[in-house]
């Protein structure tokens, strides 16, 4: 199965969960979910999802939990279709 690792920038306490954009290579994206006890690791699978159109079950925090930038792993998707499914890069 294809697995895609994507760059994400987190912004938890916003006032609604989203997608913002992008912040050079990575994603920014902002969650409701205070960032405490995985609540914002959880908003973050469950927009990132969303937007994907995927269950939350394929999309997983890989590398920096405690951390805003992150590493995320998307199975079943090409780096092609997450591009294509996620908003474009500004040029």
């Amino acid at each position: 199965m294809t697995a895609t690792e994507l760059e994400v920038k987190v912004v938890p306490g916003a006032s609604r969960s989203g997608i913002s954009g992008w912040l050079g290579a990575a994603l920014k994206v902002r969650v409701a979910a205070p960032a405490e006890r995985g609540k914002a690791n959880a908003a973050l699978v469950e927009t990132l999802a969303d937007a994907l159109g995927l269950p939350p079950s394929r999309v997983r925090v890989v590398r920096g939990a405690a951390s805003p930038r992150k590493l995320v792993e998307i199975d079943g998707l090409s780096p092609e279709e997450v591009r294509a499914r996620l908003p474009p890069r500004e040029p």
